[in-house]
């Protein structure tokens, strides 16, 4: 046999001893790779003794190792099977997945996305030919920047962040701008692929729009009235840029926390707010002043148009009257002037005496010798008492 002779390819030698053929081992004393000492007539080969392991001694010793494990009657071949079979149920089921309400589950076939499901019970073919990502679409999340909120901070208290909230206005001052950007998952696929770091990629891009917003405002402006202008603006920049980059998110919200200058000149600052306050409200009394008067001195005016306008009326009407009763006298004294005459004089003297008082004494009885005078009580109980006298004054009263 071609294993035991010396000489051999493997180099074991015909002699024992040291002096055997001249193998890979010094001599026949030598030990083998296989953990055992070589023979002494055989050559130093690698097998030790010139013979190779029997591979159908180690096969039958695996297995009783195996059997040594496993549950009696399993370790033949049929047992095998069963084990593999139900490790590959095991496999196989490993694809059931559950998305929750709030999620979606993008699914990954040797990394590609081939679908998106939805909430529910889901299934995947197992790994490592598919896997799901389950991100959440619903969810608003909240970034503050230029200042960490209580929950965030350490010791539980507020803590600026000025190289975040610190910008250039456009007048060339400084602002420190505290804002809270609220944004969810708009696109699944484009927020797990298109952008490697979501939450990094939106504080960058927010802090760049709110300081290219703030570079085109005064500080005034920014500290007073442009601040809703300040937070759409933002809102628009930050999401044309997103969109820009296929980030699959939205902003929903941006709020601003705090404008306010740096502590060292925050007291002068706030001088000038306090006038412009002190200002605005100036204005708006005067404004309230305004709508109440103007109102009024308009109602007053239409009320005296329409009182002359009533006394035109009248006028004109009185007027039209009168030349119309002039015009009808006229025609009836053309035709009977006596009549027309004997008729004004009645109506003249009607008018005028009616105004007065009148005694009528009839003439043709005893040319009036007749008459009694009374005294007319009537008219003295109308008028009025007249003040006591001094002469009439009892002593010690003064009139």
């Amino acid at each position: 046999m071609p294993w035991s002779q010396g000489g051999g390819p493997w180099g074991s030698g015909g002699g024992g001893g040291s002096g055997g053929g001249g193998g890979n081992n010094s001599g026949g004393g030598g030990n083998s790779p296989w953990g055992r000492p070589s023979g002494g007539g055989g050559g130093g080969g690698p097998f030790g003794g010139g013979q190779p392991p029997n591979i159908e001694d180690l096969i039958k010793r695996s297995q009783e190792r195996m059997k040594s494990f496993l549950p009696g009657g399993m370790g033949n071949a049929r047992g095998i099977a069963l084990i593999l079979g139900v490790l590959a149920i095991f496999w196989v089921g490993s694809g059931l997945y559950i998305v929750q309400p709030n999620e979606v589950g993008i699914v990954l076939r040797f990394g590609q996305a081939v679908r998106i499901d939805g909430p529910g019970w889901n299934y995947h073919l197992p790994r490592p030919i598919e896997l799901v990502i389950k991100p959440a679409v619903t969810a608003v999340n909240s970034m503050d920047i230029g200042f960490r909120s209580a929950s965030e901070a350490r010791g539980g208290r507020p803590v600026s962040r000025p190289e975040e909230g610190q910008m250039l206005t456009g007048d060339e001052n400084i602002l420190d701008i505290q804002y809270t950007v609220f944004w969810r998952i708009k696109d699944a696929r484009q927020y797990v692929f298109n952008i490697f770091a979501p939450e990094a990629t939106v504080r960058a891009v927010a802090e760049s729009a709110m300081r290219e917003v703030v570079g085109n405002m005064r500080a005034q402006e920014s500290l007073a009235q442009g601040r809703v202008a300040m937070e759409a603006n933002t809102l628009k920049l930050l999401q044309q840029i997103l969109d820009e980059y296929k980030a699959g998110i939205e902003i929903t919200q941006v709020q601003l926390r705090g404008v306010e200058p740096p502590a060292q000149v925050i007291d002068s600052f706030r001088d000038v707010q306090r006038a412009q306050a002190d200002r605005e409200r100036l204005r708006n009394e005067a404004e309230a002043y305004r709508n109440e008067i103007v109102p009024v001195a308009r109602g007053q005016a239409q009320r005296i148009l329409q009182e002359g306008e009533a006394y035109r009326q009248q006028v004109l009407a009185q007027a039209q009257g009168e030349s119309q009763r002039f015009t009808s006298i006229y025609e009836a004294y053309r035709l009977a002037p006596d009549v027309t005459k004997r008729r004004l004089y009645l109506e003249m003297m009607e008018e005028t005496l009616s105004k007065t008082s009148k005694v009528i004494i009839d003439q043709g009885s005893s040319g009036g010798s007749n008459v009694t005078p009374f005294l007319p009580l009537q008219d003295l109980l109308k008028r009025p008492a007249p003040p006591p006298s001094a002469a009439n004054t009892p002593p010690g009263v003064r009139p």
